[in-house]
């Protein structure tokens, strides 16, 4: 292997990683201050218009999903391993969902992170929530499912979509 390409791969291995903790301390950034509106049934995260960034390139998703474990960590309401565990599965499974349904259009990277975190995050919240977990019912699940689905339905719509037509329209997707 020549110097040349050893040095080229070098700076693409640094770009993925300076990429990936820009990604995550702004996932970071963009959750703890708004913990009040972040955290619980009504999810308005705003650093899940992040999610979109998948749809680009799959080498976004271990800062989104590194953000989320932070953000989920750093938990002022401390929810515990669970959401730590399965609120980053849920980004990771949706981020590489998001990247390979949106191959054909962009836009549709929107659907996972929706589906997924109304799952994933919406099935376990009721029993973290609700004091002891043993009065949940599956109608609180199902109605934390769609709260969670909800909320980060339109939060992508209002955000994530003219966050993915900027990245088209700006050529920011060839930095990804």
């Amino acid at each position: 292997m020549t110097e040349l390409s050893q040095s080229a791969k070098n700076r693409k291995r640094i770009r993925f990683i300076v990429n990936n903790g820009i990604i995550a301390a702004l996932y970071v950034i963009l959750t703890l201050p708004f913990a009040q509106i972040a955290y619980g049934p009504l999810q308005v995260r705003l650093a899940e218009v992040m999610t979109v960034l998948p749809a680009f390139s799959i080498a976004t998703v271990p800062g989104v999903t590194l953000g989320c474990f932070l953000a989920n960590l750093l938990n002022p309401n401390n929810l515990g391993p669970i959401d730590i565990i399965f609120g980053t599965l849920a980004t990771l499974i949706a981020g590489v969902l998001s990247y390979y349904i949106a191959k054909p259009n962009k836009l549709l990277g929107i659907i996972p992170p929706v589906v997924v975190n109304g799952l994933i995050v919406g099935g376990y919240l009721p029993f973290l929530l609700v004091d002891g977990g043993s009065s949940v019912s599956a109608l609180m699940v199902s109605i934390s499912m769609l709260e969670v689905a909800g909320s980060e339905a339109v939060l992508l719509v209002v955000l994530g979509l003219p966050l993915i037509l900027l990245i088209k329209k700006t050529k920011l997707e060839d930095k990804l």
